[in-house]
């Protein structure tokens, strides 16, 4: 590919952590573990951060630690990755679907309202792309109707709403950290959250529901531990940490990288007719994990068409969403109705996230550029 569609930026600093983390006795919940975890707090603004193996343990743990199960209803966007439903699934619950925002793509607080019933337990809000969802609002609302909030950060690691950093809005925020995402380390995730009962039932589910890890039971010179819940092998190793700790210590600068990005290609793309950039409201920022255009019917050729064309030249793109509804497995089991969702229907047939990644160079992002005309 000539311009793929990311490239994670691995620097000489963070194959040196790598290479520390192999020289230490504990490989998983070891030192740098928990210096990451540290980091990540102070970055995030928030009192606790657990690592574990992915957004998607994030989200499971985040839904177990509300006690979500059986006869319980969760609410989700349509328009996002199977992650965000399949972990309310894990936990017996029911995923309910809502529309999304025709300009932002976001979860819109009036669909959010029509789907809250008795059983409703919490929403998933994803900030999609790197941008902030309606935060007041739907704060608003779990307070009116008394609901959690489980905020899906995979996007967001470094979005603002109202000055206050996503992933420490809700009750917990979920993170990712696999190799398209703002920082990286393979496979991995994040739960952040001001809960200190939260982060206790994680910290115990992600390690097989023990009430005592093998380093306490080291130090303590005991071998005895009890199984206390149904828990899960979701720790992050060692390796994986160290990676994320030295890419967490340049966050801010990779984002400032993303958004110089964003803007180069929003001076080229907002000159073509048919293509819509990507909006930013007030009240928060846009890190551009994706820039995602909209293509118009006033385009000269279909998304699709388009789609083929950039991949004929050698530039890698992504589409980002088709939505849920829509999904093999949500149609066996829900049997939704596929006009259901007017704004996620339309967006499936426009949306083109382009590529964008830190070092990505000015060359690049003209030749891309000068194939979308």
């Amino acid at each position: 590919m000539k311009v793929p569609y990311f490239v994670p930026w691995i620097s000489k600093n963070d194959k040196n952590f790598v290479l520390r983390s192999l020289n230490q006795r504990w490989l998983t919940n070891g030192p740098f573990l928990h210096k990451f975890e540290n980091k990540f707090c102070s970055f995030i603004g928030c009192k606790y951060a657990l690592g574990v193996g992915s957004a998607t343990h994030a989200l499971h743990l985040a839904a177990r630690s509300l006690d979500i199960g059986p006869g319980d209803e969760v609410i989700v966007p349509t328009f996002t990755f199977a992650a965000t439903a399949n972990a309310v699934s894990y936990c017996g619950a029911e995923p309910i679907l809502a529309d999304v925002d025709s300009e932002i793509f976001n979860i819109q607080p009036q669909e959010i309202e029509e789907k809250i019933t008795r059983k409703t337990k919490a929403v998933i809000v994803v900030h999609y792309g790197g941008q902030a969802c309606d935060m007041s609002e739907i704060l608003f609302l779990s307070k009116k109707h008394g609901f959690h909030i489980i905020e899906d950060c995979a996007h967001a690691l470094g979005s603002t709403y109202k000055n206050k950093k996503c992933g420490n809005i809700g009750d917990s925020g979920c993170f990712s950290f696999y190799p398209t995402k703002v920082i990286t380390t393979g496979e991995g995730g994040m739960v952040s959250t001001n809960n200190s009962s939260t982060l206790r039932k994680i910290k115990m589910l992600k390690s097989q529901g023990m009430d005592i890890m093998p380093s306490e039971r080291e130090v303590k010179a005991t071998w005895r531990y009890d199984v206390v819940e149904l828990g899960y092998n979701y720790r992050l190793d060692e390796i994986r940490s160290a990676l994320g700790f030295s890419q967490i210590s340049r966050v801010n600068k990779i984002n400032d990288m993303r958004i110089k990005i964003a803007n180069k290609y929003d001076r080229f793309i907002k000159k073509i007719k048919g293509l819509t950039i990507p909006q930013t409201r007030n009240d928060r920022n846009h890190i551009y994990h994706l820039y995602t255009i909209k293509v118009t019917k006033d385009y000269h050729m279909s998304r699709d068409e388009l789609f083929l064309k950039l991949h004929k030249k050698g530039i890698g793109t992504s589409v980002q969403y088709h939505p849920l509804h829509l999904m093999s497995y949500m149609q066996k089991k829900y049997h939704h109705k596929k006009n259901q969702f007017p704004v996620s229907n339309a967006l499936k047939d426009q949306v083109l996230c382009l590529p964008i990644y830190p070092q990505m160079t000015t060359k690049q992002i003209e030749y891309v550029v000068s194939n979308l005309k």
